[in-house]
C-alpha cells in the first residue's frame, strides 16, 4: 500500500518582527507577499509558485507572506490593499511588484534568482531599491509633520500685549487706616 505524500509548505508564513529578521538573515532569494489580516494573502499567485519551485528545483529560492499588522519593519505597508511582492536577497530589498501580474512576477522571480546566483559566485553585486510607493507616502508623511510643527510652533509664538495697570486694590485695614471716605 502506497503512503500517501506529505505535503511540504512552499510559503513561510512570518507574522513577527523576530521571524522576520531571521528570513532576512538567510542566504537565498525570498519572494514575501506582504498582506493584512483583513484581506489576507494574494491566493491567486500560490499555484505559480508552486509550478515555480518545482520546475527550477532551486534551494536558493523562497517563498514567504508576511503579515505588514504585526512587523515593524512593514509597517509603511499597511492600509495597502493591492498585492505586495517584495524581493529580497542577503536582507536588501533588490525588487517589488505591486498588484497580482503572474507573468511578471515570474520574469522577476527567474531575473532575481539568477543574479542572486551570480552574487555568491562572486561575479555580480546586489542593488538595493527603494519601493516608490512607500517612499512617496513617507515624504506626505514627513511634510504633514512638518506643518503640524509649524502650526504648534505659530501657536506658542502669538503676539501678547502688555497689560496696563489701570488701579490697585488694598485690602482695608481699619486700625491702621482711615474708614473709606468719599470727596465731593
Amino acid at each position: 500500500m502506497a503512503r500517501k505524500k506529505q505535503e511540504i509548505q512552499l510559503q513561510r508564513e512570518i507574522e513577527t518582527q523576530e521571524e522576520w529578521e531571521e528570513c532576512m538573515a538567510m542566504e537565498g532569494l525570498w519572494v514575501v507577499d506582504v498582506y493584512q489580516e483583513w484581506c489576507g494573502p494574494c491566493a491567486a499567485l500560490v499555484g505559480n509558485f508552486r509550478r515555480l519551485k518545482n520546475e527550477l528545483g532551486d534551494s536558493l529560492l523562497n517563498f514567504a507572506i508576511a503579515k505588514a499588522d504585526t512587523i515593524d519593519a512593514l509597517e509603511k505597508y499597511r492600509g495597502r490593499c493591492e498585492p505586495t511582492f517584495l524581493f529580497y536577497a542577503g536582507g536588501i530589498l533588490t525588487n517589488f511588484i505591486h498588484g497580482a501580474n503572474a507573468p511578471k512576477v515570474q520574469r522577476v522571480i527567474t531575473e532575481q534568482l539568477a543574479h542572486e546566483h551570480k552574487v555568491l559566485e562572486g561575479t555580480a553585486e546586489r542593488k538595493e531599491v527603494k519601493d516608490p510607493v512607500i517612499t512617496r507616502q513617507q515624504e506626505i508623511e514627513d511634510e504633514r509633520l512638518l506643518e503640524e510643527a509649524a502650526q504648534r510652533e505659530a501657536e506658542v509664538n502669538i503676539e501678547v500685549h502688555p497689560i496696563q495697570t489701570l488701579f490697585t486694590l488694598h485690602p482695608f485695614n481699619s486700625i491702621n487706616s482711615p474708614p473709606f471716605t468719599s470727596h465731593v
